[in-house]
């Protein structure tokens, strides 16, 4: 019997006449003790299937079991439980608290769940000591480089000795010499029967693995019309950096600010756009994932038009116009 397995998960976002659906469907299972490497471009849902497995994030539909615990039939505060003691996160962006030393920031999850002072310092202290770090116990993320907070995160991840540890692009913001400390660390992690999932585009992390997953994006309209109204309110995302999407926008009254979220997590505004601007443009022309995110800072109308509808409309020239403008937004 597989240790986790995935039935029929589905993950849609949006609404109305339009929707990205990262999931569709989505079947896997992965036995214990195995290290699954998850490969695919940018929005084919890799992170937010980590997300599901974690229980940050609920599919909208089908079931995902590991051992004997169903993930997507647990409430609020159970979900809680099975977050903090089976599984282990590993981000990207490292996630470490800035003013807190390497051991302080193991130390965190290990206080949360109970576990006195003491203990808690040589538990934190023997895990920085398995991911070489004994000698950066005491600095702080600033002092350390990528490879080195990377480490730290896994080590945090390790504190409570999950049964699954979950990855996302973890090699991501690396140098080389960096990655093949990760990564030798990562395959040794499967020890002792721990399920592992990583994303990556990272090809060296083929090698290490047991079990490689290829993924595909999914959208998938819900309507056929060529352009399709949108209300949103104010913080309402109209797509998100890295989904694949199908439609240009027009502003036909409101505030729409265009984001671009760093690899540290932190987001930097490319522009503010008003009634009559359009954005959008990129994704679907060249069939590329968002490089931002739109997001409404009032209540919005827009307009969602397919590449055809907005040719048949404005013009080539002007889609091309769009394409060129000097605003260095590139959704």
């Amino acid at each position: 019997m597989p240790q986790l397995s995935i039935k029929d998960v589905t993950v849609t976002y949006g609404r109305d006449d339009y929707a990205v659906t990262p999931l569709d469907k989505f079947n896997l299972e992965v036995a214990e003790g195995t290290l699954a490497v998850l490969l695919g471009p940018s929005g084919c849902g890799k992170t937010t299937l980590l997300s599901c497995l974690s229980g940050i994030q609920r599919p909208t539909n089908g079931v995902i079991r590991f051992g004997d615990v169903e993930v997507t039939g647990l409430e609020r505060g159970e979900l809680g439980t099975y977050r903090r003691h089976t599984v282990g996160i590993v981000f990207q962006a490292f996630n470490l608290v800035p003013s807190l030393d390497a051991t302080e920031n193991v130390i965190v999850p290990l206080r949360t769940s109970g576990m006195k002072g003491t203990a808690a310092k040589e538990r934190a202290l023997a895990l920085l000591d398995q991911v070489g770090l004994r000698d950066r116990a005491h600095h702080h993320p600033s002092s350390l480089s990528g490879g080195q907070q990377q480490r730290v995160a896994i080590a945090r991840a390790l504190a409570l000795d999950p049964p699954l540890i979950v990855a996302d692009e973890p090699t991501a913001s690396l140098d080389h010499v960096q990655v093949e400390v990760v990564l030798r660390i990562l395959r040794r992690l499967t020890g002792r029967g721990r399920t592992v999932i990583v994303s990556t585009h990272d090809n060296r992390m083929i090698p290490l693995a047991d079990q490689l997953v290829e993924m595909q994006p999914h959208v998938h309209p819900t309507g056929d019309r060529a352009s399709v109204d949108q209300d949103h309110g104010p913080g309402e995302t109209i797509f998100e950096q890295d989904s694949v999407g199908d439609r240009i926008y027009e502003i036909v009254e409101g505030t729409v600010e265009i984001v671009r979220r760093r690899p540290d997590g932190t987001e930097t505004r490319l522009a503010l756009l008003s009634t009559g601007d359009q954005f959008g443009e990129m994704g679907p022309l060249f069939d590329l994932p968002r490089s931002a995110s739109a997001r409404a800072t009032s209540s919005v109308r827009v307009v969602g038009y397919t590449v055809e509808a907005f040719r048949a409309k404005y013009g080539g020239e002007h889609l091309m116009s769009l394409v060129g403008r000097s605003t260095g937004v590139v959704t």
